[in-house]
């Protein structure tokens, strides 16, 4: 488990009319603003530089430019402390703006360096980017909400669809990966 994660809401049960957009449609749209990374991630980040550094566009390659400066507490995460990464004005984003990690391929450097390096794609990914659109509520415990905002937005990744399925199934590689394998499926157990 990547973050300090209690379970999740009661909401994940639900059988919602929702589906993925299926990158890269979207555009890496939930790049548009960086994010925030466990003080823990940041030093994993710096300690494996080489390996993420080729994957980068030259001119985000100096970790010491890789975040903004803002730190703030949150209890979600191992070291309790997060950072932000710095985010570059980019005209062709949905938003006018990408995160430091985003290639102009819409791939994030992160996920392209694991997966070269041997590693699973998600190996170097922050927890909270591995989490969207998924987020956390008041206790901690993995949501969705806006389910609207989100599914109506046009850089999104989620969109209406025909049929409702259980949003235990449709995060299903989030939820596996943040949770193991076991726990998923006492997830899946619960809704069959």
């Amino acid at each position: 488990m990547r973050g300090v994660v209690n379970q999740v809401n009661p909401r994940l049960f639900a059988r919602e009319p929702l589906r993925r957009c299926g990158w890269p449609q979207c555009g890496a749209a939930c790049c548009a603003y960086g994010v925030w990374l466990d003080e823990r991630e940041w030093r994993d980040l710096l300690a494996h530089a080489t390996l993420i550094i080729p994957y980068l566009p030259p001119g985000r390659r100096d970790p010491a430019r890789w975040l903004d400066g803002r730190r703030e507490d949150d209890p979600f995460v191992p070291s309790g402390r997060v950072v932000h990464t710095r985010v570059y004005a980019d005209p062709t984003h949905y938003a006018g703006s990408a995160c430091v990690f985003l290639r102009p391929d819409y791939k994030c450097a992160l996920q392209v360096a694991g997966e070269a390096a041997g590693y699973h794609p998600w190996r170097f990914k922050p927890f909270y980017c591995i989490l969207h659109p998924l987020d956390l509520d008041e206790q901690g415990r993995i949501t969705l909400d806006e389910t609207a905002a989100l599914a109506e937005e046009p850089g999104s990744c989620l969109r209406w669809a025909e049929e409702a399925q259980p949003l235990v199934e449709l995060f299903a590689e989030e939820l596996r990966y943040l949770l193991g394998d076991e726990a998923y499926q006492a997830l899946l157990n619960r809704v069959k």
